[in-house]
């Protein structure tokens, strides 16, 4: 699993310019536009809230966990509706962002909750999260799908019986080339030189091959009450941030120039910051190389 050195490169580094771009509390995960593009980007996100809201049955005083939470956008949202909403994150600046915004948000990882950690909860949500539970390495050693058995009997531990879990995901899709093949001297075009930055992108990452293999190891804790692809949704949403981060703001343009000394001296930086990461993104999910999932699950 990516750990807190790896999430600290991910999300820490760009954490001024995403705030400055999507607000303190933005969501850095896929809306649900379900079609409608002419929806903006935040009424998108609010729409997903709002599903995963009326999903897992939450109101008033429910008990909510967001593994994950990001800058969050959940949270605030569970929060304003009553429930007592709490994260957690592997990411410092994240962590910092969320408790300036009064959110109650832990630097915690994942797999070592239990219910002697924050007690139990009625419902749990994980955006983008599942994405670095496994690494590479865990999966050329063949321990991918012990990883994600671990993960759905974590939060098996946390819930009641009826107790359920939103999961949203990138995966691999029907598209996914061979690993011997990614390769950052490809061609920049190319899946294997895109495939390659992404995995630069995002070290200690490997993603589940599909909605089946989430489906076969969530099984023995949960039924799968709803799922569906947001592999479309994913790329309006990249396609939005994007505009977001270029568009005009003095203090996010005074952050850009106080970057011009790293950015020259460190390479690093220039491809974190690069916009062919995002172009890169969106190429995967065209070419159906990356597949974007919803699932709601219930405990057994």
């Amino acid at each position: 699993m990516a750990g807190k050195e790896e999430m600290d490169y991910i999300y820490s580094l760009i954490d001024t310019i995403f705030r400055l771009s999507l607000g303190e509390t933005g969501d850095f995960s896929g809306a649900m536009y379900n079609g409608d593009f002419a929806l903006t980007l935040e009424q998108a996100q609010e729409k997903k809230h709002r599903f995963i809201a009326e999903n897992l049955r939450i109101g008033k005083g429910s008990k909510v966990l967001d593994m994950g939470c990001g800058w969050g956008p959940l949270l605030r949202y569970l929060t304003d509706l009553g429930a007592q909403a709490k994260g957690v994150t592997l990411s410092s600046g994240q962590a910092a962002s969320c408790r300036k915004a009064g959110l109650d948000v832990e630097i915690v990882d994942c797999r070592t909750i239990t219910p002697r950690t924050f007690g139990r909860f009625d419902a749990v949500a994980s955006l983008g999260a599942f994405e670095h539970f496994c690494s590479v390495e865990e999966w050329q050693a063949g321990k991918q799908d012990a990883v994600y058995d671990g993960f759905f009997r974590t939060v098996a531990d946390l819930l009641p019986v009826g107790g359920r879990l939103y999961l949203q995901t990138m995966v691999f899709g029907r598209n996914m080339i061979d690993y011997e093949q990614i390769d950052i001297h490809a061609p920049r075009d190319s899946t294997p030189y895109i495939l390659a930055s992404m995995r630069r992108q995002f070290p200690g990452s490997w993603l589940p091959f599909g909605d089946a293999q989430i489906e076969r190891n969530a099984a023995p804790y949960f039924r799968t009450l709803f799922k569906s692809s947001g592999r479309l949704d994913y790329i309006e949403t990249i396609k939005q941030w994007g505009r977001h981060y270029r568009s005009f703001d003095l203090r996010k343009y005074a952050f850009y120039l106080s970057l011009v000394p790293r950015w020259i001296a460190s390479p690093t930086l220039r491809e974190r910051l690069s916009r062919d990461q995002l172009r890169s993104n969106i190429l995967c999910f065209q070419r159906e190389v990356l597949d974007h999932y919803r699932l709601v699950f219930e405990k057994n």
